[in-house]
């Protein structure tokens, strides 16, 4: 089963393309109040049987690797999208808290019109099925999950020490455009993991999936198309699995 994973005030609908290409796959919904990644990787864990190949975006790429750590022999298959596997980054706890202001004092729909925009490229911003779209979305999730989410996210742990580790085919990829996860960051770590396919997608920001859906489309079908793998090849930062 091919399960993708969505990232921050985000659900199922941002992968519509994707589940109209696929589908046999699955789009976890969301992570309901919860405010740790460990414990969204569990939620994932819990709720989708045997093994399965993990696509996740933006936070959600994140969670796949939480649910690696976890559970390395349910993964056959990896793809971190526009994502980031360092930790907490100078300066990021206050813009994130400055957002979660915003919200407060001049609604939900505020911070969403504040923190989405950028994450699109200017090219879509017009394009019913990618920023409109998207604003309706993430607006439906409210405050308390922003929040949550936030949380879970300036919690997070540094996961750089498991790239090497990798042993299953692993998707990297993120927008030409992406300012939030550029690409820079995304060859930095590409490069760390053992055969990883990069991709760069012209013309995409942050939320690929909506602007770019055929060339994410195309590069599933080819990651999907190479042998399962087995996970991890050891637990590089002594946990328990």
């Amino acid at each position: 089963m091919l399960v993708f994973l969505p990232g921050l005030i985000c659900d199922a609908r941002i992968f519509a393309p994707q589940l109209a290409a696929f589908p046999q796959a699955k789009a976890i919904g969301g992570y309901g109040l919860l405010d740790r990644l460990e414990d969204m990787a569990q939620f994932v864990l819990d709720s989708t049987p045997g093994r399965f190949d993990l696509f996740g975006h933006s936070m959600g790429g994140r969670i796949a690797l939480e649910i690696l750590r976890l559970a390395p022999d349910r993964v056959r298959r990896l793809a971190l999208v526009s994502t980031g596997v360092h930790g907490v980054q100078p300066g990021e706890a206050d813009k994130r808290h400055e957002l979660t202001r915003l919200g407060h004092d001049h609604g939900f729909a505020a911070l969403v019109d504040r923190w989405l925009p950028p994450m699109v490229a200017p090219a879509h911003h017009d394009d019913p099925a990618v920023l409109p779209a998207l604003r309706a979305m993430c607006f439906e999730q409210g405050q308390a999950r922003w929040e949550a989410q936030v949380a879970a996210l300036l919690a997070r742990s540094d996961r750089t020490a498991m790239l090497p580790a990798i042993a299953c085919p692993t998707l990297v990829m993120t927008g030409a455009l992406d300012q939030w996860s550029p690409p820079a960051q995304h060859r930095e770590f590409a490069a760390a993991i053992p055969g990883a396919t990069l991709a760069i997608v012209p013309g995409a920001g942050h939320m690929i999936q909506r602007e770019a859906p055929d060339a994410v489309n195309t590069a599933i079908a080819r990651w999907l198309a190479q042998p399962t793998g087995d996970g991890l090849l050891s637990n590089p930062q002594g946990e328990q699995a």
